[in-house]
């Protein structure tokens, strides 16, 4: 069985000793980032694989590289009633993890000194893992995948992402000159951090690695430099690699996590009238090629973040632009858990009230690449989705009644014009993840 090196282990583990990883301070609360609870909770991935909404009571998450537990505050926040399990190789980063979930009143939680590697030592088996920010600290990734892979229920699922070689290039060069310079024979400490800073700050302000990593806030924030100039076992990716490593391991790719910001069409300035070559080829691609021209065109996203699963275990299931009317009839509404809140709900309520435009995306824009407007009386119709789950027929019915006339021929609104309207906003809405569609069995 493959080992990592253990001299480059301990030097990762020492680094985060002396420096704990993320600095949040216990009190900050993330209950209202709203996009980071949308992207944790485990109901939006279940969604895109399988087009099914899942509880998350009960449900064990596990966040492996939890560091200090800032992103294990967020899972519990974004999956309730969920039992979270943190480690970590740090027994600091641990114990502030420990800390951290205590302050905030989260019992169902526990955390232990563990490697990755050395996760079949817990005895359990979890329905989602979050690795963040570690996997690419790895030799080989696939170690650290197929040790999680071993812990995953047969309908869970990964996050895991890695550095991305072509966005990062610059910082990898900067590393390599450190590397040179002797500041990373040892664990980075306060010396080497003023050395790497001195060094940048001197140089000429058109310097090319000056141009590309350098920013006034790196002047005051000693975790930046470490996380970007000193970071020992940091290693880049391209997708092809990702996707290698899935295939390796046997997983399944699900999605980006940021998937609508990965869409090739979006760079051209015509998405409708692509040039030829490209409109007839891409439709044959496969997501693995369509994400590798992204990134070699517009390689701007710092990591790689996706979902994964078992392969074969994703749920069939029709698009909802292909439902026939009896898929419709049989449609269970629910709005994202992540939007159904008081305040969310106060703001729909005050855009009613005052006859303004309801801006949906306001609180998580993720999703969208512009902002998502609707209409007073459209948005006055999701209302009943703040009590809880709706079937088409009930939505259809309120409409009638905000809407009763239409506002051209002032004839009634039929059942048929008044369904097609909800209809419409459904799918737009749930091509973004607001709403999510399920039918009933």
């Amino acid at each position: 069985m493959y080992k990592q090196n253990p001299e480059l282990v301990e030097k990762i583990r020492q680094q985060f000793k002396t420096a704990p990883y993320p600095r949040i301070d216990l009190e900050t609360t993330p209950k209202n980032y709203w996009e980071a609870l949308y992207l944790h909770s485990i109901v939006t991935p279940y969604y895109l694989r399988n087009q099914k909404v899942i509880s998350t009571e009960e449900k064990v998450i596990l966040d492996a590289g939890c560091g200090t537990g800032y992103k294990s505050l967020i899972l519990a926040l974004a999956n309730p009633g969920a039992k979270i399990v943190g480690i970590d190789l740090s027994e600091e980063a641990i114990n502030l993890a420990r800390k951290r979930l205590e302050y905030h009143e989260i019992d169902q939680s526990e955390f232990h000194v563990l490697s990755i590697e050395e996760v079949g030592q817990l005895g359990q088996e979890f329905d989602y893992i979050n690795v963040d920010d570690v996997l690419y600290l790895f030799e080989d990734i696939t170690v650290g995948l197929n040790a999680l892979k071993s812990v995953l229920k047969p309908q869970g699922i990964i996050r895991a992402n890695l550095h991305s070689e072509l966005q990062r290039t610059s910082y990898f060069r900067v590393q390599k000159v450190f590397k040179i310079m002797g500041l990373m024979d040892e664990v980075p400490g306060e010396l080497e951090i003023e050395i790497a800073r001195d060094t940048m700050r001197n140089l000429k302000d058109d310097v090319v690695l000056k141009t590309k990593t350098w920013s006034l806030d790196l002047e005051q924030d000693d975790e930046r430099v470490l996380m970007n100039y000193l970071f020992v076992g940091d290693k880049g990716y391209t997708i092809p690699e990702l996707f290698a490593a899935l295939r390796k391991t046997n997983l399944q790719f699900i999605s980006m996590l940021n998937w609508r910001h990965w869409e090739l069409t979006d760079l051209f300035k015509k998405p409708d009238d692509l040039p030829t070559f490209l409109a007839l080829s891409l439709p044959g691609t496969s997501p693995e090629e369509q994400l590798h021209l992204f990134e070699l065109l517009h390689p701007i996203h710092r990591l790689l973040d996706f979902w994964c699963g078992h392969t074969d275990n994703r749920e069939l299931f029709t698009p909802i632009a292909q439902w026939t009317e009896p898929d419709w009839q049989q449609a269970q509404v629910h709005l994202h858990p992540q939007l159904r809140t008081p305040e969310v709900k106060a703001h729909l309520l005050e855009s009613i009230s005052s006859h303004q435009s309801f801006e949906i995306s306001r609180y998580v824009p993720l999703p969208t690449t512009v902002p998502i407007f609707l209409e007073s009386h459209l948005a006055a119709c999701l209302l009943p989705l703040w009590d809880g789950v709706q079937s088409l027929s009930s939505l259809v019915q309120l409409w009638q009644k905000l809407r009763p006339l239409d506002p051209i021929t002032l004839e009634s609104v039929s059942d048929e014009m008044a369904a097609s309207d909800i209809k419409t906003l459904l799918m737009r809405l749930e091509s973004l993840l607001y709403v999510l569609l399920e039918r009933s069995v």
